[in-house]
């Protein structure tokens, strides 16, 4: 007879291996998962029809219509946007510095350009008015982007880095389709100066068993109170399922990270953050993850009226906020100074260190976690302190 933590762990692998599986027409697998299964149509650029990435996604919906596109056009039927994936020859950097802004703090990770857009419906969602439209690109030239990283590594092979693909899109919604993580761990494994954060409010583990140095990919996923997740994240993954993916990667011997980024300004928000922080106490220990981040809403000014017309319900978005000196709607700074310092208030008394704040002040700072980046060594380099350990201090960056 099996032992309840047995039994529990048998439940945690027949989960991802059910969230690993990729649709195939007239086969006995599971469909698409979820927030994959609006997809209406592909469009491929006539240039990138028979790379490894177009004939891997065409293989896994071969039951929609593909159209061939002319990649110097603007596609017919453009604007109707929702429901297409558009498998692209991307001609910019791939490889680029996270677009955080001079008057407050920024990680200073840097960026693998990989796609744009998300198929998950997150009222919050900045991506809503940064990108003029909702298309889902992925760059289906990907031996561009493994030659520019190749280049940018062997110019400064002893440099650490920081990587992390989900900035401008979901490091994981896509993967059942494009499997973009699995190569990208694959091809990482080769650098171990590089360390790959996938940042996601989805389960798919299927790249693990292309990492050959745990320690060098940190599996990441977005937090938030419970009730926010139900009504605000439509179509991602419960907390409960992040965070039974969390434990399964740390006790394969990664380290995750964890972000609370954006914590909203909602009825029993006290309650709420409080309840996902004792979840996340039931399964991690504070050694298996790597760092936390705190960051308040904050959003362009044109966003608001895109959550108005797109998510009506969601009234968070009446708090009071005033223009930060990035110009980004911010709420007020008693307001975000309590929301934060509750929350970290809470993981410390659960034993979790490495929090740090999303684009906030030295005043901040100072105000929820008691110092300032400065007094850190400076947020970059404590962060990559986090993931290198020893290492890092060992190398002059």
């Amino acid at each position: 007879m099996l032992r309840p933590n047995e039994q529990k762990n048998i439940d945690i692998l027949r989960y991802i291996k059910m969230h690993n599986q990729v649709y195939a027409p007239n086969s006995s697998l599971p469909a698409l998962p979820e927030h994959l299964r609006k997809l209406e149509r592909i469009w491929v650029d006539k240039s990138v029809l028979h790379t490894a990435m177009t004939q891997r996604v065409l293989a896994g919906v071969g039951h929609l219509p593909v159209e061939i596109v002319d990649q110097e056009q603007r596609p017919k039927d453009y604007d109707h946007e929702l429901g297409i994936l558009y498998l692209k020859h991307y001609k910019g950097r791939f490889l680029r510095s996270c677009p955080g802004t001079s008057h407050y703090h920024c990680c200073g990770y840097r960026i693998v350009h990989i796609g744009e857009n998300c198929p998950l419906s997150c009222s919050y969602c900045i991506l809503q008015a940064y990108f003029q439209d909702r298309v889902l690109k992925v760059w289906a030239n990907q031996e561009d982007l493994f030659g520019e990283l190749e280049r940018a590594f062997g110019e400064h092979p002893q440099r650490r880095l920081r990587l992390g693909t989900g900035e401008f899109t979901d490091s994981l919604t896509l993967e059942p389709l494009t499997g973009y993580s699995r190569d990208l761990v694959a091809f990482l494994s080769d650098y171990p100066q590089v360390c790959l954060e996938l940042k996601s409010k989805v389960v798919n583990l299927s790249w693990m068993d292309q990492a050959r140095r745990p320690d060098r990919v940190l599996p990441a996923w977005s937090m938030n109170a419970p009730h926010i997740q139900a009504g605000e994240e439509r179509g991602s993954a419960t907390l409960e399922e992040r965070l039974q993916a969390a434990r399964y990667c740390a006790r394969s011997g990664f380290r995750v990270c964890l972000h609370f980024d954006p914590v909203i300004p909602c009825n029993d928000w006290e309650q709420g953050y409080a309840r996902t922080v004792e979840m996340i106490a039931d399964y991690l220990r504070p050694e298996q993850v790597a760092y936390i981040s705190l960051g308040s809403l904050r959003f362009m000014p044109e966003l608001k009226s895109r959550i108005m017309t797109n998510h009506p319900s969601s009234n968070y978005i009446y708090a009071e906020f005033i223009t930060g000196l990035d110009g980004k709607q911010r709420l007020l700074r008693p307001l975000r100074v309590r929301q934060l310092r509750h929350v970290a208030h809470m993981l410390r008394r659960a034993g979790f260190e490495g929090l740090y704040l999303c684009m906030e002040s030295d005043e901040v700072w100072q105000d929820v976690l008691e110092c300032t980046p400065r007094k850190l060594g400076g947020l970059a380099r404590y962060l990559m302190a986090r993931v290198f350990g020893a290492e890092f201090s060992a190398v002059t960056e």
